[in-house]
């Protein structure tokens, strides 16, 4: 988070999907890093409900490996690019640009 807060974006994190999903109505982020596995929900549920909420909403998906069904069925959802864990942060940094100015 602190690498996106010294680029000057505004960051929150979520500890589970009902947070997620409630930051996502009440905040619009333009952007989303969205891990897979997260507590109370799947990250594909999670994605379908921030797409039906805003589907201006820009999504990166966050997964460890192997989980390729998953990601296959994250870009049909609408997540534009993924990371499989563990990522090199520099390389997120530079993607999240890069989808924040087009």
């Amino acid at each position: 988070m602190e690498v996106f807060s010294s680029e000057g974006y505004t960051t929150y994190q979520a500890a589970n999907g009902k947070i997620a999903l409630e930051i996502v109505e009440n905040d619009a982020p333009d952007l989303v890093l969205l891990d897979m596995k997260i507590p109370g929900m799947d990250g594909l549920e999670i994605l379908k409900h921030i797409k039906e909420m805003n589907p201006d909403i820009k999504v990166i998906m966050m997964t460890a490996y192997g989980e390729l069904d998953m990601i296959k069925e994250a870009t049909e959802l609408g997540a534009l690019m993924h990371f499989t864990k563990p990522f090199d942060i520099d390389e997120m940094r530079v993607a999240v640009n890069m989808q924040l100015k087009q």
